[in-house]
């Protein structure tokens, strides 16, 4: 599969993101230099074909609510504490904490 340089960009770009750390679309969105475009952001994580290297998991709404995933919130959560980051009623602990910014 081809994938276009946006693509290119948003999932080089998660590759940077440490364990135990997340960020948000609109950080991602910002960081490709298309600040409102964050929802566009989500729609392409959506489609990720390789999240098990591209861990779009990592990405969470910018406030701390978990967001939407292409296998489904439960597995989204079960990826998030195997990365060590806690989740209480789908936000998550200590969000300012460790969030990534680019």
């Amino acid at each position: 599969m081809k994938l276009t340089k946006l693509q290119k960009k948003i999932y080089n770009l998660l590759i940077k993101i440490p364990e135990g750390k997340i960020t948000n679309y609109k950080l991602l969105a910002k960081a490709i230099g298309k600040p409102k475009n964050w929802r566009e952001i989500g729609k392409i994580l959506n489609q990720n074909p390789f999240s098990e290297k591209y861990h779009c998991y990592k990405v969470v709404k910018s406030d701390g609510k978990i967001g939407g995933y292409k296998f489904g919130i439960k597995k989204k959560i079960t990826l998030l504490k195997k990365d060590g980051i806690i989740i209480i009623n789908n936000r998550v602990k200590n969000f300012s904490k460790i969030l990534f910014r680019f």
